[in-house]
């Protein structure tokens, strides 16, 4: 019982925990952006804080709607993508956030690396549907 309450179907339980978690803080922090950081940080500041709001909610949503995508794939490839989504928002979305509330230039060149990891995430999903898909075919013959 314990280990299927860390898996789900061979899911990661935790990389749902994490997706909760992200899109919430989303939450938080894009109502910090809109009413907090107006008049306080620039504008094009602000502008940055929001891109990296909006990414990570896009990808905490990807992180709680992979488990959906088990029925056509197996959980090896869905995992790596999970793991690779959660690396770029912190590396893409921390980086930006840091950018503008901050204005360190130094925290601009990591942005590029989370978005690395995103694509990585996204190419990871790509594979686990060409890869997977013969593996869901012959377990169902």
């Amino acid at each position: 019982m314990q280990e299927r309450d860390r898996e789900t179907n061979g899911f990661p339980r935790f990389y749902l925990i994490i997706g909760a978690a992200l899109a919430g803080l989303a939450v938080i922090l894009g109502a910090f952006g809109a009413h907090g950081l107006k008049g306080i940080v620039t504008p094009a500041s602000l502008t940055t804080f929001e891109i990296g709001v909006r990414y990570q909610m896009y990808h905490a949503l990807a992180l709680l709607l992979l488990p959906a995508l088990l029925r056509y794939t197996n959980s090896v490839w869905l995992t790596r993508s999970a793991m690779c989504f959660v690396v770029g928002c912190l590396l893409f979305s921390g980086s930006l956030y840091a950018l503008a509330l901050t204005g360190v230039k130094w925290f601009g060149p990591i942005t590029p690396l989370g978005g690395l990891f995103f694509i990585f995430g996204w190419s990871a999903l790509v594979v686990a549907f060409v890869r997977g898909g013969e593996t869901v075919r012959n377990s169902h013959e």
